[in-house]
């Protein structure tokens, strides 16, 4: 439909025709996106303008969803990649009228974007944020986040349908056969993670996936000219995707076609190109379409209302009739397919009772009864092993026992331990590939860190139990990602190995130094370094019974000793975050606090300042965040304030033990990048040895007065 045939169908107070409808809608989409945008005088109402025939067409005509209970297991997924063009989302949620959903899975009488939360885009506590916000407005299937991150996400939301339909679907059976679509901008596709996803997904073959790619030639700077002139339609051919394109976002039978084009397809993603313009339509004083990242101002909204034919002086403006006439497309279908998926239910559970009870479980975040009898408690050994190698010890005895527990590497599962070995595992891949199935529980990344942990993201919000892994080094290129994890709050388990300058000759290219505080300034990420197997084991069952909380495991390549429980501390303080180890007869003269593989240097310093007479206490603190959880009481029986002296040891940056160790005490940690040396040389030149750890000690135990 031309932006003309727009204009003239207008948008009166009552519509008739459904050719009139469909214009009136597409128009009422428009004018709320531009008074939301104005109403907040911020925000980005040219791509909302453009693309709002692209989405009225998706979400009228095919996308399954039911509005009345917008967490129904098999809807289709809508990802707004394209995060600025918010209040197209918005919008839609509010004129399909979405309900909302509270935390415990109950669907709400009230909306879920009301007018008021429109009219209040942008404000304090509104359901209508700058950006999509998982969990904040019911409808919003993912935090999208930077541009290009959504668009990653989606394929995993595209791999979880893959996956369900086959482990729960039986002949008889369609429980899960949702598709993901995908709305992304030039920016979306610029960033080096889409196309990360898009090779992955072209790779796998998801049929299941569309990407709608806004083709406007806009970004802030001005036209993608300017940096952005590749041939868009062949590189994603390249990747192994179906590339159709439409010339007139405006066009909707032609975008109707495509859509139709996309469920026939059968052997690949789609990317649907749809060449519109920012702002389409709307007549600025120089006479041609502008508006991207600011609002129109008054006269530029009230110009282009008078373009579109509708009342001009009326703001946040519904005419009669579009409620109705959504209700009666998407709300109906969606009402419709939602019903005849529950009435299928009814009879699957009576057919397959266990495989009912286990997808409620999974939908509802929650475990098995008996979900981590398998795991191992090791026994006492000097030599141990490397707390990687006892991870994937304990994953595979939890994965056997939750079978929706699935994921990968980034290319490093031999190093990162994180394969699943049992029987009937198997690899999730294309048909035809050796080992492949769909069922398959090991996902191969490949050399992605990013799209790895944004994939691992769309898993979990397709509520799986996802993870995936790769050297701490590289927890950097995933950084993005595992922040959205925390945003969101989804448990995603993020598996770092490789976890200091104990990697040696690799040199400091390869050795983490600043990953441990980065990950740690992450809000609402617990990340969690153990010392030894039972550290290990006692990490995984905190992890897993998380519902809202990611972990980021950090796991040494080398073999440490598995501690006499006997004789210290039992692993199961970890759950607290920190706890005595080891300790002295009386109160401490000095505490020696570490996490991950220095622990046992804190204790081989403990033993020879314990001969020497000292009174010493080991504080084993494998994760800050469950520490600063418990109640004062506790943390200062652990940590006692009159006990000044104290050193902190950890093969990182020393940012942020301060807070432990306080103004008199002392850290033993990294204040450079390592270097390149067998690990025995390094630990000398850095000074993490025991000897070196006592000297320090007496240090703090002089400058206190003891």
């Amino acid at each position: 439909m031309s932006a003309e045939a727009v204009a003239q169908a207008g948008v009166p107070d009552r519509v008739h025709t459904s050719h009139d409808l469909d214009a009136a809608c597409v128009t009422t989409i428009r004018t709320l996106c531009m008074d939301a945008v104005q109403a907040a005088n911020s925000g980005h109402p040219g791509t909302p303008m453009g693309m709002a025939p692209v989405v009225y067409t998706l979400w009228q005509r095919f996308l399954r969803f039911d509005p009345a209970d917008p967490i129904w297991p098999n809807r289709d997924r809508f990802v707004l990649s394209a995060g600025h063009a918010s209040t197209l989302l918005y919008s839609l949620l509010h004129l399909t009228g979405v309900r909302a959903v509270n935390p415990a899975y109950e669907t709400l009488g009230e909306p879920s974007v009301s007018l008021d939360d429109l009219k209040r885009f942008r404000q304090l506590d509104s359901k209508c944020p700058g950006h999509p916000e998982y969990r904040w407005t019911s409808g919003v299937e993912c935090t999208t986040g930077p541009l290009g991150t959504g668009a990653a996400t989606s394929v995993g939301m595209a791999i979880a349908a893959r996956w369900q339909a086959a482990y729960f679907n039986r002949p008889e059976f369609t429980l899960f056969d949702y598709d993901t679509f995908a709305m992304c901008g030039d920016g979306d596709l610029m960033e080096g993670v889409s196309g990360e996803a898009a090779s992955l997904a072209g790779h796998l073959k998801l049929a299941n996936l569309c990407w709608v790619y806004d083709n406007n030639h806009i970004t802030i700077e001005g036209d993608t000219g300017l940096a952005f002139t590749e041939d868009v339609a062949t590189r994603f051919i390249g990747y192994g995707w179906h590339v159709t394109r439409v010339g007139d976002a405006n066009d909707l039978e032609m975008l109707t076609r495509a859509f139709n084009v996309f469920e026939r397809e059968r052997d690949r993603p789609t990317l649907i190109i749809v060449d519109s313009h920012i702002g389409y339509g709307a007549p600025t004083k120089e006479g041609t379409a502008q508006a991207h990242g600011e609002p129109l101002g008054e006269e530029e909204v009230r110009a282009t209302k008078r373009f579109y034919g509708v009342p001009e002086d009326l703001t946040f403006h519904v005419p009669q009739g579009i409620y109705e006439h959504f209700a009666a497309g998407i709300g109906a279908r969606g009402r419709e397919g939602r019903d005849a998926w529950m009435a299928t239910f009814d009879k699957y559970r009576a057919q397959y009772p266990e495989l009912a009870e286990q997808l409620y479980a999974m939908q509802h975040r929650q475990l098995p009864e008996g979900w981590d009898a398998a795991i191992p408690t090791f026994p006492a050994d000097a030599k141990g092993k490397a707390t990687r190698d006892t991870s994937g010890t304990v994953l595979n005895a939890l994965a056997q026992r939750v079978p929706w527990l699935l994921g990968g590497s980034a290319d490093l599962s031999p190093s990162t331990k994180t394969r699943l070995t049992f029987d009937g595992a198997g690899d999730f891949e294309p048909d035809g590939r050796p080992g492949a199935s769909p069922a398959g529980r090991n996902l191969h990344f490949g050399v992605r860190e990013f799209v790895s942990a944004a994939v691992c993201n769309g898993l979990s919000l397709s509520k799986v139990r996802p993870f995936w892994s790769t050297f701490l080094i590289f927890s950097d290129f995933a950084r993005g990602a595992i922040r959205l994890s925390a945003l969101m709050e989804i448990p995603v388990v993020h598996i770092f190995t490789h976890d200091s300058i104990g990697v040696g000759e690799d040199g400091p290219t390869h050795q983490p130094v600043e990953q441990l505080a980065s990950l740690r300034a992450v809000p609402g990420l617990l990340v969690i370094r153990p010392s030894d197997a039972n550290e290990v084991a006692q990490a995984w069952r905190v992890v897993m019974a998380q519902r809202h909380t990611p972990a980021a495991l950090v796991l040494t390549r080398q073999a440490l000793p598995t501690l006499d429980r006997e004789r210290y501390g039992a692993a199961s303080g970890l759950a607290k975050g920190g706890y005595v180890l080891a300790d002295s007869d009386g109160d401490p003269e000095v505490i020696l606090i570490a996490t991950g593989s220095e622990v046992h240097l804190a204790i081989a310093a403990h033993e020879q300042l314990t001969a020497d007479g000292v009174r010493c206490r080991v504080v084993s603190m494998p994760c800050w965040e469950l520490f600063e959880a418990q109640p004062q009481e506790y943390r200062d029986a652990v940590l006692p304030p009159s006990v000044t002296a104290r050193v902190a040891v950890e093969q990182a940056s020393v940012l942020g033990w301060e807070r432990y160790t306080g103004a008199e005490g002392a850290v033993v940690g990294m204040h450079t990048f390592g270097a390149s040396a067998p690990l025995k040389a390094l630990a000398a030149k850095f000074g993490f040895t025991p000897d070196a750890i006592v000297n320090v000690a007496r240090e703090r135990m002089a400058a206190a007065g003891r």
